[in-house]
């Protein structure tokens, strides 16, 4: 059968063979064996309803022993045999260019090149899945080969639950992933639904076919750790010469190592698996791999001395670090932490003194032990760093909950007043009120006709955007473009396509505007020679409500609601998205925050034109509004300025009191 003829058949006629398990494939650890007898029992039988009863009696064992051995039924055996990748759109079966785009998406975030565990349809943070299993993905394809555009496919946690008639301003895809009853929203309960096959953890961009590969957290990771040596050093100064110390290179976290480079510092990433530190660094994020630590000093020394960029690689735990760099009085000047803490008892966190091997098989065998382990590692972990940041380091947290896990686990990392955190998260420090409160945040995009020079043509253009809009901006924006412009000039040479034809930068709602009008002027001239999807990362001005982090820095009570990302996921769809999804967890964990995303296609159409205007507008703006109404001064300048410019916005503007009234009747 054609790859066209596989994607139309959906779940097979006949049965595939059992595959042979793959070795040479990075896996998803095995998951907590949490579910009953009975529950197990239910489980299988949910796994079965996707398939005819003639097949039940060979398949009933077979799911048993996958949750049995992986503590969950991924259906290995219908993970189809064709390449996984995105292709250009032109080669998917549909009757719309919207779906079509949609499947190479989907695709894009399965590409072993892209997803961290591929056969397990996992795309990134260690367990942030596209769909459950992959008679989920087999059905999902099939509906969008064949599916109008007067139809809209819900996905309820990656299953599809089916077509619906709708319009052609409708999304063509609504997608949620884990939107459980809130007592029902604890990490045990993931564990527990996800092994029934009721639900999912999407992560941020995993579960709303989003992911660009490395990429996206590249550039926001680069511009975290410009802008914390800003805040580190004196004005004029360069990193170069000045260490960055942080931790993970799987997934997201392996950024890290490839923005340290781009913004001129010496990096030094601990990683305890050794596949993943030579993952990357057979992708050139990373230059160079060390597993020991008087080696691992010794070249510090000398990048020090001759004030290299380089980016370093040590196979080892982090902690091991942090402590073996304050004997050897090794100045430390920005510092983070970006393992998966979301995730700590499952893989998400390895602890001091336990190889790789042994912490995976404590995690299965002595899960409490685990846990403990993990807890004891926080403690000398934080202990470490805050004699570090009594030297002149600064410390901040990445958002991962590294922060809020030490602190369960009993470490010293509480502010004296007992109830905010002694360290800062980034974006509390950083990317809150530098970038988010101003409207900028990750805006990306893909080339659907896979070609490189269409890439090339976009960036362009890009460029010529942003610089026209730096030539009349206010001075508070100026720094934000004046990055952007200088990560797009770099971006071809720093090679940060890996997957499809992508590419993100920052910008406010005027520059996204002006970016997707050009674009899809470019379409319709043929000067770009395929639609492209306009999307973003979750981790932006308005599409996440997270308390810990993209939100950490709203102070007006409200962080811990999430209202504004219900609103822009509903406000984004009826404004023309192509697709949105809503996601509990993401980031810092289950239950911990909800965040909404979105894709439009742009096909070079008037109707394009008037869905990015409205659509774009609004995703940025309710972000600024609320930050605005929370009295972040930033969000109130940035919504003057929008509200000056665009007479049909109206907003309602937080009054200031004077301080001294409160302070009168609080005496």
């Amino acid at each position: 059968m054609t790859f066209q003829e596989q994607i139309a058949q959906g779940i097979p006629t006949a049965l595939p063979p059992k595959p042979v398990y793959d070795k040479a494939v990075s896996h998803a650890p095995k998951r907590k064996d949490i579910l009953q007898p009975e529950e197990k029992k239910l489980a299988v039988r949910n796994a079965l309803r996707y398939f005819p009863s003639a097949w039940h009696q060979e398949l009933a064992s077979e799911f048993l022993e996958e949750l049995n051995t992986y503590g969950r039924i991924y259906m290995y055996r219908f993970r189809p045999q064709y390449t996984m990748h995105a292709r250009p759109i032109s080669e998917y079966p549909s009757k719309s260019k919207q779906t079509a785009a949609i499947m190479l998406m989907i695709q894009n975030n399965l590409d072993p090149a892209v997803a961290q565990h591929p056969h397990e349809l996992i795309t990134y943070g260690g367990n942030g899945a596209v769909f459950q299993n992959w008679a989920q993905y087999l059905l999902t394809m099939q509906y969008l080969s064949d599916m109008t555009d007067e139809q809209t496919l819900h996905v309820y946690s990656g299953h599809p639950m089916g077509l619906f008639p709708s319009s052609k301003d409708a999304p063509r895809v609504v997608v949620t992933n884990g939107m459980m009853i809130p007592n029902y929203s604890k990490p045990d309960d993931w564990e527990r639904y996800n092994a029934l096959g009721v639900t999912q953890y999407g992560q941020m961009t995993a579960g709303s076919y989003m992911y660009i590969g490395p990429q996206g957290i590249v550039h926001g990771t680069t511009i975290t750790v410009m802008n914390a040596f800003r805040k580190q050093l004196p004005k004029n100064e360069s990193p170069r010469g000045k260490i960055f110390l942080t931790s993970g290179l799987g997934g997201m976290s392996g950024a890290q190592s490839k923005a340290g480079n781009i913004a001129e510092c010496i990096t030094v990433c601990a990683e305890v698996n050794p596949a993943a530190a030579h993952k990357r660094h057979q992708q050139g994020w990373v230059d160079l791999l060390i597993d020991d630590m008087e080696a691992l000093i010794s070249r510090v020394r000398e990048a020090v001395k001759k004030q290299q960029v380089i980016s370093i690689a040590y196979i080892g735990n982090v902690v091991d670090v942090w402590e073996a760099f304050l004997d050897a009085n090794i100045q430390i000047s920005i510092g983070s932490d970006q393992t998966s803490l979301h995730n700590p008892w499952a893989g998400g966190y390895y602890p001091v003194g336990f190889s790789f091997e042994e912490s995976n098989i404590l995690l299965v065998e002595q899960p409490e032990v685990f846990k403990k382990v993990v807890q004891r590692s926080l403690i000398r972990q934080v202990d470490a760093i805050n004699k570090h940041v009594s030297r002149g380091t600064y410390f901040f947290d990445y958002g991962n909950a590294f922060l809020l896990e030490s602190s369960r686990a009993g470490a010293d990392v509480m502010a004296a007043d007992g109830i905010n955190f002694r360290y800062p998260s980034y974006v509390q420090d950083i990317l809150g009120p530098m970038c988010f409160d101003y409207g900028f945040g990750p805006f990306r995009w893909v080339c659907t006709s896979g070609l490189a020079d269409d890439l090339r043509q976009t960036d362009t253009i890009a460029i010529e955007v942003l610089e026209a809009l730096l030539a009349s901006a206010y001075p508070e924006i100026e720094q934000q473009l004046r990055d952007n412009i200088q990560w797009i000039r770099q971006a071809k040479t720093n090679q940060l396509v890996v997957g499809s034809q992508a590419r993100i930068l920052y910008a406010d709602a005027l520059g996204r505007v002006r970016i997707a009008r050009a674009f899809n002027k470019a379409i319709r001239d043929g000067q770009i020679t395929a639609p492209v999807v306009l999307g973003r990362d979750h981790h932006d001005v308005s599409g996440t409500d997270s308390p810990y982090r993209e939100t950490s820095n709203i102070y007006d009570g409200s962080k811990f609601t999430a209202d504004m990302a219900i609103h822009n996921v509903i406000g984004d769809s009826f404004r023309g998205a192509t697709w949105v999804s809503i996601h509990n967890g993401g980031g810092v964990g289950w239950g911990e925050v909800i965040n909404g995303g979105f894709g439009i296609v742009l096909d070079g159409s008037p109707e394009a034109d008037r869905k990015l205007e409205s659509m774009l507008f609004y995703d940025v703006n309710n972000g600024i509004a609320r930050r605005a109404w929370a009295r972040n001064k930033e969000a109130r300048q940035a919504i003057e300025v929008e509200l000056n410019r665009t007479g049909s916005l109206k907003v309602t503007l937080a009054n200031e009191v004077d301080d001294r009234i409160l302070n009168h009747i609080f005496k």
